[in-house]
């Protein structure tokens, strides 16, 4: 019967040093830890994920039928977050939006034009592509001379280039790129670089 008595004696205490212990931890160094962890902090508003914010088209240059904040192949537009949605905004301030105000701006690519249209270079092909007035129109006063002196080459570089200049492979000398419609068709070069991602090939 002592045994138990002295465990009954020594409960209390055996409470009571648990008790400061736990207390101890959680107001040490791992407690703040932990607070930190739970606690929320606010989003900034380029992390929103899809479908919390809506980006609107950009504005379109009549003339270059490029967005007219083009700059280095690069252009930005304006993103709006949700209604009832706090995030950070562009300025760092945390804002609760309403859904028409600007959250932060979105980069898009763009492209550098200079004066050359695709359907002028295409139309000249076709119908003037004989006397070289494609060549002369893009740039290359030396092929469009030998296309005129050579009628085209008997007809079948003018086929050959009306091809190219049709699929956009041949452009304008300068390097620039086609004045197309923004929303028209285009073509995209891909590219195989040292950052592309290649799947490793799995044979059986």
């Amino acid at each position: 019967m002592a045994a138990p008595e002295a465990a009954a004696a020594a409960g209390p205490g055996l409470l009571g040093v648990l008790w400061l212990v736990s207390v101890t931890v959680s107001a040490g160094p791992w407690g703040a830890v932990a607070a930190a962890a739970g606690g929320d902090e606010t989003v900034k508003c380029e992390d929103l994920r899809m479908g919390q914010y809506v980006c609107r088209d950009p504005e379109i240059n009549e003339a270059t039928q490029e967005p007219v904040n083009c700059t280095n192949y690069t252009a930005h537009v304006s993103c709006y977050p949700a209604p009832n949605v706090t995030c950070k905004d562009f300025s760092g301030n945390e804002t609760h939006f309403t859904g028409s105000e600007v959250g932060f701006f979105k980069t898009t690519s763009c492209r550098n034009v200079n004066g050359y249209s695709y359907r002028v270079a295409v139309a000249l092909s076709l119908f003037l592509g004989w006397l070289g007035a494609d060549r002369f129109y893009l740039g290359y006063p030396a092929l469009g001379l030998l296309k005129f002196c050579t009628v085209g080459f008997c007809g079948i570089g003018s086929l050959i280039d009306f091809i190219l200049i049709s699929m956009q492979i041949v452009g304008p000398s300068d390097g620039t790129s086609y004045i197309i419609d923004y929303y028209g068709t285009r073509l995209t070069r891909l590219s195989i670089t040292n950052e592309t991602f290649r799947k490793t090939q799995k044979y059986p």
